[in-house]
């Protein structure tokens, strides 16, 4: 096959606490419904119309959806990197193997070198990085100098396909 997949990974948010802070906000957020719209008694001290509980509910059931389809999705294939942060990026994003000078697996800290998880931006230098969990990454070098770090979660598989494929080093 002339573009057959080399490599696939999807990646979705697993941070236990995220989900927890999210099933917590949104049961409080039903149960304020449930007691105030529905059965007339008021939820609180200071309640919130109904229009105004609803409306909360519903933003909050909203980017409980969103987060739970936020994913990553990595592809290599013969003629390079296809990458997308769904529900951000509705199509890949393409990086062919003629725009890279480097591309290797390396260690990174979300964190310190680029302020957290999802599509962010480095500091001092470190350029883009889609990141959905983990501390492992595929770091992609451009001719432009610009610079990309995609997340794994399968750094040996990666590696693999990465020095079967593409060798820069």
């Amino acid at each position: 096959m002339d573009n057959e997949i080399l490599f696939s990974e999807t990646q979705r948010f697993k941070q236990w606490w995220l989900w927890i802070l999210l099933i917590g906000i949104n049961g409080l957020m039903i149960y304020g419904v449930i007691a105030q719209v529905v059965n007339g008694h008021t939820f609180g001290d200071k309640p919130a119309s109904n229009s105004q509980l609803l409306i909360g509910t519903a933003i909050s059931l909203l980017i409980s959806i969103f987060v739970l389809n936020f994913r990553l999705d990595t592809k290599i294939k013969n003629d390079g990197i296809y990458v997308r942060l769904f529900p951000l990026q509705l199509s890949f994003k393409f990086f062919p193997w003629n725009s890279l000078i480097k591309c290797y697996v390396r260690k990174y800290n979300a964190i310190a070198e680029y302020g957290g998880l999802g599509w962010r931006l480095g500091l001092f230098g470190k350029g883009t990085a889609y990141n959905i969990s983990g501390n492992e990454g595929l770091q992609l070098e451009f001719i432009n100098r610009k610079k990309l770090l995609i997340g794994t979660q399968k750094p040996e598989e990666l590696s693999e396909v990465i020095n079967n494929f593409f060798s820069f080093q």
